[in-house]
């Protein structure tokens, strides 16, 4: 009987050596080599054998010129979900593999199994290792309470097994037009030795499942594990080999959940989906505006509004800062939804190019809602909360501002100005303030909104405070 092979993976980056190695040449960790026995080509016939099955044509490789080639898109699988559907750049692709990751409890397979029940046209296998078929139809009845009796579709079958064996085997019995696995963490294959959920099982588990789903032409979704530090627990290559990865994030003390593309090979990655927690499910955000703004908020200083862009969608953010004198002898510098650095960079702009002294006063910064926002054109709303809290002096109602504030106390030309005044006229704002470089090409006939463009930050002040 031939022997076990023995290789050595990377568990941060996925590099593979024949021998242990205390530093991987490839990121430069230390101590991150983890031994694997390398899984015989059994597992290559069960996956080909179970594409096979599912009344799909096998896809031949073959060499072709680049001309031969056909640049039509396959017709992307329609999820049902707005959402769902811009994060992955239109729809589903057929054959394509797609992992979605998140924080316990935040909603994964909430989210899975709400789209999946409406996809009444296609056949769908949902595999879970984690609960069982009662707790899956408890809440199946839950979240189409209020809806149409969605849970008696013949379509969607539900398999609670944890073998890779046997899921294939089902597979064929089944012939599904779609897959989701919930959690590959969970699932093992008997060519591996180590229990379920260790580098080597998430490893060869997402490789055969990548087999299947290539040459089957069945799409596949990934639900997947995060580690203490917000990461996708597994190895690096798990990553790599997925065609999008998509992360679920929210604080469970909020309604709120995004939706983001980290990695999209079908799609743009800056796209983001905005669902609000209900009893019943995730209900769509289509306007976050509203949202996201307070209703009423006259008379209170710190808070400024800022038109942001994450994707392709403008909507209005509300930022909030208050200033305090420092009761310890450092200073204390905190952001909720703001990069932190970025923070320190703006307070040292406000302290040196507009001359207000911060250096002892204790600066606490949050984006309303939960948000985490990383448009650039948030900056000048960051300063004008931080001087509003600073002074106690509260921002006229109806004022909202999008820029970007450079090192020398200029405000920076923003990208899509249009899309921001117009998200902004729409929720009934008067004045906004915008770079004064994004007048240029400007129509400013076509808006009804007041447009106040500056070129420093001391103007976009004085327009607000006076």
């Amino acid at each position: 009987m031939a022997k076990d092979k023995i290789m050595y993976v990377c568990d941060n980056c996925g590099q593979e050596s024949a021998k242990w190695i205390g530093k991987c040449p490839a990121c430069g960790q230390w101590n991150t080599y983890k031994e694997i026995k390398v899984a015989d080509t059994r597992k290559q016939v069960v996956a080909t054998s179970a594409a096979a099955s599912a009344g799909r044509q096998l896809r031949e490789n073959k060499v072709l010129r680049l001309k031969d080639i056909s640049a039509h898109d396959d017709p992307r699988i329609d999820m049902h979900d707005g959402e769902l559907n811009r994060v992955l750049g239109g729809g589903l692709v057929p054959g394509s593999i797609v992992l979605l990751g998140g924080e316990p409890g935040i909603g994964k397979s909430t989210l899975t199994l709400q789209t999946m029940l409406n996809l009444s046209d296609k056949r769908v296998l949902y595999v879970s290792g984690e609960e069982s078929a009662h707790q899956l139809k408890m809440r199946a009845e839950r979240l189409t309470s209020n809806l149409s009796p969605l849970t008696s579709n013949e379509n969607f079958l539900i398999l609670c097994e944890n073998s890779l064996e046997a899921i294939f085997d089902h597979i064929k019995e089944v012939q599904p037009d779609l897959l989701i696995i919930d959690s590959i963490q969970t699932i093992s294959t008997e060519d591996v030795e180590s229990s379920a959920g260790s580098i080597a099982q998430v490893r060869e588990c997402a490789s055969a499942l990548l087999r299947f789903a290539k040459t089957s032409g069945v799409p596949v979704i990934l639900i997947g594990h995060i580690t203490k530090e917000g990461t996708l627990a597994g190895p690096k290559i798990l990553e790599h080999i997925v065609d999008t990865v998509i992360q679920f994030e929210g604080d469970q003390h909020y309604m709120y959940r995004i939706l983001r593309s980290i990695k999209n090979r079908f799609g743009s990655t800056s796209e983001l989906g905005i669902y609000e927690m209900q009893q019943t499910g995730l209900r769509q955000v289509s306007n976050p505006s509203e949202l996201l703004l307070t209703d009423n908020h006259d008379g209170l200083s710190g808070v400024a509004i800022s038109s942001a862009i994450e994707g392709v969608r403008p909507f209005l953010v509300e930022t909030q800062a208050l200033v305090s004198s420092a009761a310890y002898g450092t200073p204390q510098r905190s952001a909720t939804g703001f990069d932190q650095r970025r923070l320190n960079m703006l307070l040292a702009v406000l302290e040196k190019r507009v001359g207000f002294k911060l250096m002892q006063k204790d600066v606490f910064l949050n984006i309303a809602g939960g948000l985490r926002v990383t448009d650039m054109a948030m900056d000048l709303s960051v300063i004008a909360a931080v001087l509003s809290s600073n002074v106690d002096t509260p921002i006229e109602e109806g004022w909202c501002m999008a820029g970007e504030v450079g090192l020398s106390g200029e405000v920076r030309p923003v990208a899509r100005i249009e899309q921001r005044i117009s998200e902004a006229e729409k929720l009934g704002f008067q004045h906004i303030i915008i770079p004064k470089y994004n007048l240029s090409g400007l129509n400013r006939k076509k808006f009804k909104i007041e447009l106040v463009p500056v070129r420093k930050v001391e103007e976009a002040l004085r327009a607000l405070f006076g």
